[in-house]
C-alpha cells in the first residue's frame, strides 16, 4: 500500500510541476517585431519572437519590472526596485550595465520612449502640494519625462494618467485616465 501512495505522490508531483505556469510578464514586441522582452521572476528577458532561447539581460536580487523599446530598438527602459523603490533604468537591448535615470520617492512606470527616442515617458505619483486641485493620492499617477541621457525630470501632464502611448504621427500621446481608486481592470466609466 505504501509503494502505491508514494507512486500515486510522484506521479501528482510530476504532473503539477509539468503544468506551473512561468509567470512571465510585462511582455513588449520590439519595433522591428523581432525580439521580445519580458519579466520573468523580477529580470528582465529578451527571447527572439521567432522562439528559442531567452537571455537573461538583468540578474539583481531586486524586481525588474515593465520594459519598454527604444523606437530603433537599441535601448530597453525598465523599472527597478534595487533603491528601495521603482526608479526608471535604461541599458542596451543587448545587455550591459543599467543606468539610472530617476530618483524620486515615488514609485515609476516607464511607459514608452518619445518618437525620437531621447526621452522616456513613465507615470510616478509624485506629490503635488496639498493646496493644488489636482493633489494626487499614491494611487493617482500623473505623466513625466526623463531624458535617456540622464538629467531632470519634467511633468507633461498633471492628469492623473497611466498606459502612455504615442499616435502613429508622433505628434500626440494618448493614455488612460485615472479616476480616484477605480479598478483598471474593472472599467466602469463610459467615454
Amino acid at each position: 500500500m505504501k509503494k502505491i501512495l508514494l507512486l500515486i505522490a510522484v506521479m501528482a508531483t510530476m504532473t503539477a510541476m509539468a503544468d506551473t505556469p512561468l509567470w512571465m510578464r510585462y511582455a513588449r514586441i520590439s519595433p522591428d517585431g523581432d525580439k521580445i522582452a519580458f519579466c520573468y521572476k523580477g529580470d528582465i528577458y529578451v527571447v527572439p519572437s521567432s522562439g528559442g532561447q531567452a537571455v537573461q539581460l538583468t540578474s539583481q536580487s531586486s524586481y525588474e519590472s515593465q520594459p519598454v523599446w527604444s523606437p530603433d530598438g537599441t535601448l530597453l527602459a525598465f523599472a527597478s526596485d534595487r533603491k528601495g523603490n521603482n526608479d526608471i533604468f535604461v541599458m542596451p537591448a543587448t545587455g550591459g550595465q543599467p543606468k539610472q535615470l530617476t530618483r524620486n520617492s515615488a514609485g515609476e512606470t516607464p511607459w514608452t520612449f518619445s518618437p525620437d527616442g531621447k526621452y522616456i515617458y513613465y507615470s510616478a505619483s509624485i506629490q503635488d502640494p496639498a493646496s493644488s486641485m489636482l493633489f494626487p493620492s499614491g494611487r493617482l499617477t500623473e505623466v513625466y519625462k526623463v531624458p535617456v541621457e540622464g538629467g531632470r525630470s519634467t511633468r507633461e501632464l498633471g492628469t492623473p494618467a497611466e498606459y502612455i502611448t504615442w499616435d502613429k504621427t508622433g505628434e500626440y500621446f494618448v493614455y488612460q485616465d485615472r479616476k480616484g481608486g477605480e479598478d483598471e481592470y474593472r472599467k466602469h466609466h463610459t467615454s
